[in-house]
């Protein structure tokens, strides 16, 4: 969705406090979703990585980040007074989330003005049609990443078209990132077949803090680059015949409840 890089002299950052929200502005750069000048939404805490997307395509992009207080974000009247008072252009949320600030008003007054950014969980094919329907000329995207490739390694804007099988792709790999769907002898699978996703490139984690065999478990050596690493994401996907990854469920019993992981085990 977006890349590194800024132009012209740090000016500074300016953070006031008050009211609904937050607000950060930076210097104008010429990278990133959006344009200089546009406005982004937190609905998200501070501390979760699903809200990166926002923060720093906002800093990169010389935007303005609003960050919404936490009792406001599961107010529908609250996030849609909000949107239009401060002519919101983009944000990012989970599906569910979203759903649900929905539900009473509809789904017309909870959507910025440019762009939504999805992500954290998959997205049912008919809720997206509701969604694509509203949203009208406004871009959808998909954003797929687990916290281990820190973050986000495939995007794709979805439309009518990309949906129609009543499946919902995840998208192509981002810039420096690579995928690879393999069987269970980690042998590429060919377009349609189902496999296990591993990630690899810059975006790796390290491993999981204090967690040695955990480590070893889930970032293994990648056959296909000596000497690097990829993660097993645990993700069931299958390449497209266009180059699209799409999601068909899990390998193991994790389960995603509102965005957060769940090992039922535990």
């Amino acid at each position: 969705i977006y890349t590194s890089g800024s132009t012209g002299q740090p000016k500074g950052v300016a953070v006031t406090h008050g009211g609904l929200a937050n607000y950060v502005s930076c210097v104008p750069g010429r990278v990133g979703f959006g344009r200089p000048g546009a406005r982004y939404a937190l609905l998200q805490a501070q501390a979760t990585d699903l809200g990166n997307t926002v923060v720093f395509a906002s800093l990169a992009t010389g935007g303005e980040l609003h960050i919404l207080d936490e009792g406001a974000v599961t107010d529908p009247q609250a996030v849609a007074a909000y949107l239009v008072d401060h002519r919101i252009d983009h944000f990012k949320a989970v599906p569910s989330h979203l759903a649900a600030l929905s539900a009473a008003g509809g789904v017309e007054g909870v959507l910025p003005d440019r762009s939504l950014v999805l992500g954290g969980e998959a997205a049912s094919p008919v809720w997206l049609r509701e969604l694509l329907a509203a949203a009208g000329e406004r871009a959808v995207h998909n954003h797929y990443g687990p916290t281990e490739t820190t973050i986000g390694v495939a995007t794709t804007r979805l439309s009518e078209d990309t949906i129609a099988g009543g499946v919902v792709p995840m998208g192509t790999p981002v810039a420096n990132t690579r995928f690879y769907v393999l069987d269970e002898r980690l042998r590429p699978v060919a377009p349609g077949v189902v496999g296990e996703l591993y990630v690899a490139g810059a975006g790796l984690a390290r491993g999981y803090v204090r967690r040695v065999d955990l480590t070893a478990e889930r970032f293994v050596a990648n056959p296909f680059e000596p000497g690097l690493r990829m993660y097993r994401t645990g993700d069931r996907v299958k390449w497209t015949a266009d180059g699209q990854v799409v999601f068909l469920g899990r390998a193991d019993d994790q389960v995603k409840i509102r965005g957060y992981r769940i090992e039922p085990g535990e």
